[in-house]
């Protein structure tokens, strides 16, 4: 009979076995510092990435409510004892934060007072890419050196969702074509997640074996089995997807139900997709701009949608097309200046529709976002 898991060591394999079920890397990293907090026994943890340039590219906040976190203004910079944690590739814990040289005494309008504190690099070869920030240990003094090893593991697979994502970025960065840059993205929100998870299972079901729960690791093994045949399907499907659409051969309605029925695919989305008999104008340049600003709506309410139900219609009135993209995700405020810095694809889809003399609208709230398109005949 083997032994029981370790408490810790079987939370930290949930841990891991919970992000495998995320897509994106900004769910991933949301999911392991929420976890970090509740495995350290932390009242409050971050997870920071510099930018490079003294701020930080991503700074993930777990246990604050939105609205303190939205009062304290924009992300920290990499001062203090936040950039003491991106200096070496040592944890670091204490008592008192206060009592460190780097702290300096003050916080942000609104941010709680911190005490014990727990700082854990992130480290991917030679270079520290991130920090775990954990403070206000609950029920004792100071964080453990059990919180120590624990959160340890978890930066290590930290460092592979980070790694991945400067790899997406920089691929999409050095992309010529749009087109490619779509199927970039396309590899990364689901095949890469796919080669991550198998990573992050894999390791999980090694941890298993060595403590001696047999069965437990044989199912992760099986499990790793069925995400690399998962993730080698996927690559056939997005490899097919490398060919350009072939308008003259399909015409616009064929190719976006080719493309739909590739995301179905890849995304296991229910994805509706209701297209009249497009007549043809001859015109493949307006078609083209029509077909990518469909695969942009589309590729963007699979990616935030929440993997709910997405519908797409295009319709031939006389000549005149309509398009519409729907889902039922959380909505977002489309006029958001700070969200159009991150998500360049709603800039694209308005200088396309500009481009055709065509009306783009975009509506988004509670029930879900509509994307529409009213090309003229």
């Amino acid at each position: 009979m083997p032994e029981p898991l370790h408490p810790a060591l079987r939370a930290v394999s949930d841990a891991v076995l919970a992000v495998t079920s995320q897509r994106s890397v900004e769910e991933v990293l949301q999911r392991l510092v929420e976890q970090a907090r509740e495995l350290a026994g932390a009242r409050y943890a971050a997870l920071g990435i510099p930018d490079g340039e003294g701020g930080f590219a991503r700074f993930l906040v777990s246990g604050m409510p939105d609205a303190l976190i939205r009062r304290m203004g924009p992300l920290p910079r990499t001062h203090g004892m936040l950039g003491a944690m991106l200096e070496t590739r040592e944890p670091y814990r204490t008592e008192d934060i206060h009592a460190h040289p780097r702290f300096r005494g003050w916080w942000p309008s609104g941010h709680p007072d911190m005490r014990s504190f727990l700082g854990v690099p992130i480290v991917a070869g030679d270079d520290v890419i991130g920090a775990f920030y954990l403070t206000h240990k609950v029920g004792a003094d100071e964080f453990g050196e059990r919180d120590v090893e624990v959160i340890e593991l978890l930066a290590a697979h930290a460092a592979i969702a980070i790694t991945n994502a400067r790899l997406y970025e920089e691929s999409a960065a050095l992309s010529v074509l749009e087109e490619r840059t779509r199927l970039a993205r396309d590899l990364h929100d689901v095949v890469v997640q796919k080669l991550f998870s198998l990573v992050l299972t894999a390791d999980a079901a090694g941890t298993l074996l060595d403590s001696g729960a047999q069965e437990q690791g044989r199912e992760q093994v099986a499990r790793t089995q069925q995400l690399a045949s998962e993730a080698l399907e996927e690559l056939r499907v997005l490899i097919g997807e490398l060919r350009p659409a072939d308008l003259a051969a399909d015409g616009l309605c064929g190719a976006l139900r080719k493309h739909v029925d590739v995301m179905r695919r890849l995304h296991g989305t229910t994805i509706a997709l209701d297209a009249d008999r497009v007549v043809t104008t001859g015109d493949d340049a307006r078609d083209r701009e029509v077909l990518r600003i469909a695969q942009e709506a589309l590729h963007n309410a699979l990616r935030h949608a929440g993997g709910g139900y997405v519908a797409v219609t295009l319709h031939d009135r006389d000549g005149a097309l309509r398009l519409e993209v729907a889902d039922e995700g959380d909505g977002f405020d489309p006029s958001d200046p700070a969200l159009r810095g991150t998500h360049l694809g709603l800039t694209s889809m308005e200088e396309r529709a500009e481009r055709l003399g065509a009306r783009l609208a975009i509506t988004s709230g509670d029930g879900g976002t509509t994307v529409s398109l009213e090309v003229p005949a």
